[in-house]
């Protein structure tokens, strides 16, 4: 299996940038697509993006694009998530997933592993 761990959260005003790592450790992370997810409070987990084994393929949610992105070092064992232009919306428990599988499904049920999320809070 594979432990992930978020990282870079914090509180920044509207249109600032930030940064999030997820750092992997367990088994090889080159065999694991990965996801990042958010969460805000009263909302469903929502899909960011999902990148794939390589991080030759990135998908990114509607609500993101052109704004996240995202890649990923397989000798490091971390994937980054850059952030432009923050909103208020964006506002939420940020979490990386992973699994076996590559996909761009957006239902999380379909990613097995999750680190313990991070906040980020944009303020207006």
């Amino acid at each position: 299996q594979v432990m992930l761990v978020e990282s870079g959260g914090g509180l920044v005003q509207t249109g600032d940038s930030l940064t999030l790592s997820c750092a992997a450790s367990g088994r090889t992370f080159s065999d694991y697509a990965v996801a990042w997810f958010r969460q805000a409070p009263g909302k469903e987990r929502e899909f960011v993006l999902a990148t794939s084994w390589s991080g030759g393929n990135t998908y990114y949610g509607d609500s993101v694009r052109g704004r996240f992105t995202s890649s990923r070092d397989n000798v490091k064992n971390t994937v980054t998530l850059q952030m432009n232009s923050l909103k208020p919306d964006d506002t939420a428990v940020y979490y990386c997933a992973a699994d076996e599988e590559y996909t761009v499904d957006p239902t999380s049920q379909l990613w097995t592993y999750w680190g313990q999320g991070t906040q980020v809070t944009v303020s207006s």
